[in-house]
């Protein structure tokens, strides 16, 4: 009973003193240092201190003040109006916003099934139905309503494959007599995660095997597909191959050759150079970069998966190509998802996929944000040369979201030189890009993690302008400066020659140049400690 009690005494402690972190430690000259300032500065960096006497909190508080001093005097003499300083913090203040602006357990559910897809390989044929670059409604419609007639028929008991030479728009499913190019009938063999546009890649692995997807829409029009197996993904395979690109009977001929002189034992490499036709790996001995499944024509993809040992060749097959040997260089089955994860991510996050991210935080804000559309307005979307419409009878209010307010010229020239879709699809569009544009130039207000690292960078940004003018520079140039400190305090070193020892000096000096900043801008500074709040403080963090 009594440990339930001292449990509940310390918990209650930790509340009361976390509602006090809001409270005001101290102030410097103007500027009100509020306890949970000074406590994520101390804490950012505790872990990695060993020595006990550097997490004295007093001490802290002591090196504190000396920062937000050094940071008041950069601000004092404009530092931030600096071309340069303005550059760097725009940039990273851009590179800040990026993960504010995915919705991050939607990111790490993509992260989770990219990861499943890696590890299990689907194997599906398609039926493609295209649609125009920028389609009217009526193109769409003509598109889906026949796909769904194709996938009508294939319901009621028609072949799929049958269905894809006859009606699908994909030119690989009928082939080429012509040329002797033997359609795919739809197929796509064994693919994983990434191969494919995103919308394909989803509607793979939510379809069961055996089935027949819904119509889905990709940018090359609609698409159904059939599933006919899932099976554990092969990983990648680095290969080296030998390409005779002649098909005829003298490139059979000369092919075998080149096997028969691996097997007298001739090496892969230096066949490889002599004889292969790929221009771009004949001089690394054949050598291709390592691949999945899906990222090669099938035939060639199955012989190198189904070499087993290391250096082991295969026979002489034929592509589209012409004849190949290839040669095992190393297999690498798929990692453990700790191992892959941050991979994942900056794949997710550049794939199309993190789009659908976006789509989630714009859901999110729009629930959050008063946005009115002007529909008055929005009548310039039939206006047929609407690019060019002079920029004074656009003036009118067409978007506003909170505060702000958009144009009509503003919309006109997010448009200017787009295009490929409808003008009310590239509305939804811009008004998305505001939304998060918005959200963005106002990150500060709603995310304090984003505004304090930003803060803490700009601080930083400064602080190493500040002393590279007031101390590193001066250390440098004042050479009569330096040798007089030396000569002032000789008795401190070893070695009386300046010129062994002139790092150590100069290091010494700057930390007296900057003793004597430090103790001139305390001078000309009112400080202020509550020392309640610190007595709070340093019980709160002798207890932890």
């Amino acid at each position: 009973m009594k440990k339930i009690i001292l449990v509940g005494l310390l918990c209650l402690s930790s509340v009361v003193f976390s509602q006090k972190n809001h409270k005001v430690l101290m102030t410097i000259g103007d500027e009100k240092v509020l306890i949970s300032d000074f406590k994520r500065v101390y804490e950012k960096n505790l872990d990695a201190i060993d020595n006990e006497d550097e997490k004295d909190v007093q001490r802290n508080i002591e090196l504190y003040i000396n920062y937000r001093l050094k940071v008041k005097e950069a601000y004092k003499i404009q530092l931030d109006t600096l071309p340069s300083y303005k550059k760097e913090i725009e940039t990273y203040r851009n590179q800040l916003a990026v993960p504010f602006m995915q919705d991050s357990v939607y990111i790490n559910k993509l992260v989770k099934d990219a990861y499943f897809r890696t590890k299990n390989e689907v194997k599906a044929k398609h039926i493609l139905v295209r649609t125009p670059s920028v389609p009217t409604p009526k193109d769409t419609l003509k598109a889906f309503e026949k796909i769904n007639f194709i996938r009508n028929k294939i319901k009621n008991g028609e072949d799929f494959e049958k269905m894809a030479v006859e009606f699908s728009e994909d030119p690989s499913a009928k082939g080429d007599p012509q040329s002797g190019r033997v359609g795919n009938k739809g197929n796509l063999g064994y693919f994983s995660a990434f191969r494919m546009v995103f919308p394909f890649e989803e509607s793979a692995y939510n379809t069961k095997v055996g089935a027949v997807s819904t119509p889905f829409k990709t940018r090359f029009g609609y698409h159904i597909l059939k599933v006919d197996s899932m099976r554990v993904s092969k990983g990648e395979v680095e290969v080296a191959h030998i390409l005779i690109s002649d098909t005829t009977e003298t490139g059979k001929k000369l092919v075998f050759e080149i096997y028969d002189k691996l097997q007298k034992d001739q090496q892969f490499k230096t066949l490889a150079r002599k004889y292969s036709d790929d221009s771009e790996t004949k001089s690394k001995g054949g050598v291709l970069r390592k691949f999945g499944k899906g990222m090669m024509v099938q035939p060639f993809e199955d012989v190198a998966f189904s070499l087993e040992k290391e250096e082991s060749y295969s026979k002489p097959f034929q592509t589209r190509f012409g004849w190949h040997i290839i040669q095992l260089i190393k297999k690498y089955p798929v990692e453990s998802f700790e191992n892959l994860k941050q991979e994942l991510i900056q794949k997710v996050r550049s794939d199309e996929r993190a789009q659908l991210s976006q789509k989630a935080v714009i859901q999110k804000l729009e629930k959050k944000y008063t946005i009115v559309e002007n529909e008055a307005a929005k009548m310039i979307f039939d206006i047929p040369n609407i690019r060019n419409i002079a920029k004074d009878s656009l003036q009118t209010e067409i978007l506003k979201i909170n505060d702000y307010s958009l144009s009509q010229e503003d919309f006109v020239n997010y448009i200017k030189f787009r295009s490929g879709k409808a003008i009310f699809e590239f509305f939804e569009d811009f008004k998305n890009d505001e939304i998060l544009s918005y959200y963005k130039n106002n990150l500060e207000k709603s995310a304090p993690e984003f505004a304090n690292t930003l803060q803490e960078y700009k601080d930083g940004l400064l602080l190493f302008e500040l002393m590279q003018q007031k101390i590193w520079e001066k250390s440098t140039k004042d050479t009569l400066g330096l040798k007089s400190f030396f000569d002032d305090n000789i008795s401190k070193y070893e070695t009386k020659d300046f010129s062994k020892i002139k790092g150590e000096v100069m290091n010494d000096y700057q930390n007296f140049l900057e003793q004597n900043w430090i103790a001139d801008l305390r001078k000309n500074t009112i400080i202020e400690i509550d020392k309640r709040q610190l007595k709070n403080l340093i019980n709160f963090y002798n207890k932890k």
